[in-house]
């Protein structure tokens, strides 16, 4: 007997020409597998952000599952796993962007240098300061590029005078390896620019706070193959004096920009592990059948 054409595989034309013509599916083995605890080095000896027992909730729907994690000093991590599986959700935790979404709850604990995040008296504008972010897509405001780098630090109060205000700006463009593309055109739009310097542009803003960890999420879904190499460079040489953790759907950026990887997969952290051995050598089925290409 011959499979119809355009039919899914095992579906015959007897099949389709039954009373009940809907094709039998089997289950996909790759789901099927516990998921315990997790596996690897989730825990550094130098952590900057850690987060204990994290369960994240919209409204009776449970997003996050009791995630133990550390990010280390000046690391870059990366934070990977199918569409859906809380890798956004949880990268906003540790900057309480979470908090501007009315029926999501966070629990558990969670720290920048021991101290913790979520205490009644820490304000999360001045958390924001010390944890900036990156979005997905490029977000300057409607105002110069100048206004744009400067607007955190005249808020905070970084400058005294427009000639600091001046040296924050270039040197925070400088950092973000805009610069020189920009040093003649600061007055003009900020959404002027490509799609690339846009981002740059939002990377150099939160610079602009002096930082000390970066969330990035999706920092290049929306970039063409130059610009995301551009971006890729920044990101390595930003590691230097940043704590990074980046949200990506390409293994190969991952495996590109991390040190450490961590894969989550239905809310739950499977594993997490240097990134050379999360891509060679995972220690967990589940990374293996995604990084395999068998789901995701």
């Amino acid at each position: 007997m011959t499979t119809a054409v355009g039919t899914l595989p095992g579906t015959t034309a007897a099949t389709l020409e039954s009373a009940d013509p809907k094709p039998i599916i089997e289950p996909r083995s790759e789901f099927d597998i516990d998921i315990s605890g997790t596996v690897g080095k989730p825990f550094v000896d130098n952590p900057k952000m850690q987060s204990r027992n994290c369960n994240v909730f919209y409204d009776d729907k449970q997003a996050i599952f009791d995630v133990d994690l550390d990010i280390g000093k000046n690391e870059i991590i990366a934070l990977i796993g199918p569409s859906g599986c809380g890798k956004s959700t949880y990268l906003r935790v540790f900057n309480r962007m979470n908090d501007t979404i009315p029926i999501c709850r966070v629990t558990g604990e969670h720290t920048l240098d021991g101290q913790d995040i979520y205490a009644k008296d820490q304000d999360p504008v001045l958390l924001r300061a010390r944890v900036g972010m990156v979005f997905q897509k490029p977000n300057p405001f409607p105002k110069s590029i100048y206004d744009n780098v400067a607007y955190g630090a005249r808020l905070h109060g970084l400058a005294s005078n427009r000639s600091e205000l001046d040296d924050l700006v270039e040197a925070s463009l400088i950092k973000a390896g805009l610069f020189s593309e920009v040093k003649d055109d600061l007055q003009k739009p900020g959404t002027g620019l490509s799609g690339g310097q846009q981002q740059r542009l939002c990377i150099a803003r939160a610079i602009a706070v002096d930082p000390e960890v970066i969330l990035m999420d999706e920092p290049t879904s929306a970039l063409d193959p130059i610009a995301t190499a551009v971006i890729e460079e920044l990101m390595d040489d930003l590691k230097t004096n940043y704590t990074i953790a980046i949200v990506t759907h390409s293994m190969q950026q991952a495996a590109r920009v991390s040190q450490r990887t961590a894969y989550f997969h239905l809310g739950k952290l499977v594993e997490v592990n240097d990134t050379n051995q999360v891509f060679t050598n995972p220690e967990h089925k589940l990374t293996e059948n995604y990084i395999t290409g068998r789901f995701g």
